[in-house]
């Protein structure tokens, strides 16, 4: 009788050294939902950094226009635009924001206003296609 009993606790401990496929299934899915969570929570990190990296951007352009302004006396007209800032080496070259969009220049009454139209590239719009004004920054 005692080696029929070490034979039945022998097998089931072989048996249980394995995981089943339920708790296989189990795990995998606990991780693809850990997975996809991180994954949207990055992605949104990711436009919210591109964000501020097209604020530093028309901040540097800004800098740049009261250096032309100190030069000239006055800024470019929105005709001219951004270009008359590299001419007068005031800006190296004119930067596109993160979305490789130019940043537009508007003269409104000889202030000077930069804008990222966001995303979509096109004024206006909500979230991630909203535009980023330097009226915004002052």
């Amino acid at each position: 009788m005692k080696k029929h009993k070490t034979y039945l606790l022998n097998s089931r401990r072989r048996l249980q050294k394995g995981m089943t496929l339920i708790e296989i299934i189990v795990v995998i899915a606990i991780i693809a939902i850990l997975t996809g969570s991180v994954g949207v929570a990055v992605i949104y990190q990711l436009e919210a950094s591109k964000r501020s990296i097209a604020k530093n951007g028309i901040s540097e352009i800004m800098n740049a226009l009261k250096i032309y302004y100190a030069k000239k006396g006055n800024y470019p007209d929105t005709a001219t635009g951004l270009q008359a800032v590299v001419s007068a080496r005031a800006l190296e070259k004119i930067p596109l924001d993160p979305w490789n969009n130019p940043y537009a220049y508007i003269n409104e009454g000889g202030k000077p206003v930069v804008i990222s139209y966001g995303k979509d590239g096109l004024p206006g719009g909500e979230g991630d296609d909203a535009d980023i004004s330097s009226k915004e920054l002052e």
